[in-house]
């Protein structure tokens, strides 16, 4: 597999949408030879140590978790994906595009075009919640976030991936 660095992009906290100082990785086109192959998508993330995957869309409201990181991968279509909140950047992923979201960074599907679908996981299948930014939530959200580990491999290329270095030097 060609190493491809990713984008980082930052985002900052939005109301009750704490974002995080980490940023967001965009992996650009890395798995396109894993085209409509989510199974072999979900057998890399699991070697990598990246579980409890799931195959499916990306929710169109803006949403989070507080209790661990994320990972998407695109294996089919194409989704204009906003990052950070009603006011964050958009980015637009195709076929072949990882995501690795940090825990608190708020992301919504946009658009989508049909057939569009992810594979999505969590690193060492950590147990995942659903927040939706109500500002009451923050108080414990700040708390489950505090207790969020970093990841120790990266979900594309393990132990010495981008993500362990790059995540690192933000913490």
């Amino acid at each position: 597999m060609h190493r491809i660095k990713p984008d980082e992009i930052f985002l900052t906290a939005f109301e009750g949408f704490p974002n995080s100082p980490l940023p967001v990785l965009h992996y650009q086109g890395v798995l396109k030879e894993y085209e409509r192959k989510p199974s072999a998508v979900e057998e890399l993330f699991y070697l990598h140590h990246w579980q409890g995957s799931w195959v499916n869309g990306i929710y169109s409201f803006d949403h989070f978790h507080s209790t661990t990181h994320e990972v998407l991968a695109v294996v089919s279509g194409q989704a204009k994906v906003r990052l950070g909140g009603p006011r964050g950047k958009g980015i637009e992923l195709s076929v072949g595009d990882v995501v690795v979201i940090p825990a608190g960074v708020a992301h919504a599907r946009i658009w989508a075009s049909l057939g569009f679908l992810v594979v999505g996981a969590y690193p060492e299948g950590r147990s995942w919640d659903l927040r939706r930014g109500d500002p009451k939530e923050l108080p414990i959200v700040l708390e489950n976030l505090a207790r969020v580990a970093l990841p120790k491999t990266d979900p594309v290329y393990g132990a010495d991936g981008p993500l362990v270095e790059i995540w690192k030097r933000v913490h």
